[in-house]
């Protein structure tokens, strides 16, 4: 990430908390979804989160006393500020383009803006049934200019173009994703052209 043109560098789990907020916001997001999502079927303290939380704090600039971004909800959780406005090159994929989706084994499943789980959870967006696939293996977040996958903590892992992920990573139409047995293709919908007049 960039702060004033210069990279600055987050942990892996602090970025996928920031980015967690930022798809959500202003949604305030509690505690206990905060550490169901960062950190699946692993118990860590509430000390663990808040040290994420002054990792991106101070990466952004933010002050705890008088946030502009990143603001505490007490007793509660977190929550990102609706003022931000998201700015991306006009030459990425995802910058004009209204859907997303998965094929797989002959069907397209259409992902929505935020978070879509893959897994055997009855209730997961892209639902696939095999022993071989945790019941939330993977995740992929939608926001209005980028498409994020993430393994979710699962057993045999989440594979991208043929390589295991460790931390998140940004999708590309046409992506290949392999969970388990399963081979999951990644699409973005073109951009309409507009309609071209006739010369009489």
């Amino acid at each position: 990430m960039l702060r004033s043109g210069k990279e600055i560098h987050l942990s892996p789990k602090a970025f996928e908390l920031l980015l967690l907020l930022v798809v959500n916001r202003p949604k305030a997001l509690s505690k206990r979804q905060l550490h169901e999502a960062i950190w699946p079927a692993t118990f860590v303290t509430d000390d663990s989160l808040a040290r994420l939380i002054t990792e991106i704090r101070a990466a952004i600039g933010d002050d705890a006393r008088e946030p502009r971004f990143l603001r505490t909800v007490y007793g509660f959780g977190y929550a990102f500020a609706d003022s931000v406005v998201a700015i991306r090159d006009t030459g990425n994929p995802l910058s004009h383009v209204p859907r997303c989706w998965l094929t797989c084994e002959g069907r397209e499943v259409l992902l929505t803006r935020g978070e879509n789980i893959i897994g055997r959870d009855p209730d997961a967006v892209v639902r696939l049934d095999s022993a071989r696939i945790s019941r939330r293996h993977a995740r992929i977040l939608i926001n209005d200019f980028d498409a994020i996958l993430e393994d979710a903590g699962s057993k045999n892992g989440t594979y991208l173009r043929g390589e295991r992920i460790t931390s998140p990573a940004a999708l590309a139409d046409g992506d290949e994703i392999r969970v388990g047995p399963f081979v999951l293709r990644f699409q973005v919908s073109a951009a309409l052209a507009p309609t071209e007049t006739e010369n009489e």
